[in-house]
């Protein structure tokens, strides 16, 4: 008989692979908005900022993970049940498709106008996008699309990986604390100090094997005629060297591996909530980016997709 978490990871990738993200069904993530939202009013004020924060971001980790393994623990005695709630909880926790979808249309809004293309990136970026120039477009999306394969799809595989469904929605609670409180302005530089650390510690292994998954996706394309062959110790060097180039100790690592891809540069100076802020350029190549570059990318994001499930349901599996 097939292990649940085995199945639970299949079943749960090949509903977000068909659903994406269900709007019109209650999320789990929305629920961890609201809450965290909820602690933050209430403690982010006085004296002890750092400390309450860390209180919360600690304690809301706990309780998504114990909630989810006393659900689960519950539901022992009904197998089929029970596999049915851990998938349900896998595709909530999974997002490859709907990044996808997204990138997806920032390029095609693009080709209607910089205005709609700047407007749709706003969606999934954190920088000033008003304006960005149409080559910084295209590049934001596409950043977004190597960074968030990493925080949205191999990270949550990689915590279940070692912690079960729990630890998969655990780290989706780490994520939504980050991408809410883990901010360097005013509000919440003491407040969310804590969430942002403890999503570093939560993506530092998981940024680097996104980082080589994409560049094992990267040559076997190549070697089936769907991309440039590049030599893959070539690509390897080039993503230790930048991947380091980036304020976050992670992002830098996903986004080195698709620009080595690409031949292509990431990074550099972008305001942020009215204020440059100052990132070193990640590759060396400053050629615009194209139409004819999206394909690529999401090949290769999406085959190491499949790699990282099917390695995860393999080792579920055999141990």
């Amino acid at each position: 008989m097939i292990p649940v978490n085995s199945l639970s990871v299949v079943l749960g990738w090949v509903a977000d692979l068909l659903f994406g993200d269900p709007a019109r069904l209650p999320h789990p993530v929305v629920a961890f908005g609201r809450w965290i939202a909820f602690g933050e009013h209430r403690l982010n004020h006085g004296r002890c900022r750092r400390a309450k924060g860390a209180v919360l971001a600690i304690v809301s980790v706990v309780l998504a993970y114990v909630s989810v393994w006393l659900l689960l623990h519950l539901l022992a005695p009904y197998s089929w049940l029970k596999m049915a709630v851990a998938a349900v909880l896998v595709f909530y926790s999974l997002a490859g498709r709907t990044l996808r979808y997204e990138v997806r249309e920032v390029f095609s809004a693009l080709r209607r106008g910089l205005d709609a293309g700047r407007r749709r990136v706003a969606r999934i970026v954190g920088r000033d996008t008003a304006v960005l120039s149409e080559n910084e477009v295209r590049t934001a999306a596409l950043e977004t699309l190597a960074e968030n394969l990493s925080d949205g799809v191999v990270a949550p595989l990689f915590w279940f990986l070692l912690l079960g469904v729990p630890g998969m929605v655990a780290y989706k609670m780490v994520n939504t604390l980050d991408s809410m409180l883990g901010y360097r302005t005013p509000r919440y530089r003491e407040f969310g100090f804590w969430s942002a650390r403890q999503d570093d510690v939560a993506n530092y292994i998981p940024a680097r094997l996104t980082a080589l998954l994409m560049i094992v996706a990267y040559t076997l394309l190549a070697l089936c005629g769907k991309a440039r062959r590049k030599g893959f110790r070539h690509l390897l060097a080039f993503v230790r060297h930048y991947g380091p180039c980036h304020a976050s100790p992670n992002s830098g690592w996903p986004e080195a591996a698709l620009a080595a891809c690409l031949d292509c540069r990431f990074g550099g100076t972008h305001d942020y909530f009215g204020r440059p802020v100052v990132k070193p350029y990640i590759g060396d190549n400053p050629r615009p980016l194209t139409d004819g570059d999206l394909p690529t990318s999401l090949r290769v994001c999406f085959l190491a997709e499949v790699m990282a499930v099917g390695l995860v349901a393999a080792l579920t599996y055999c141990f």
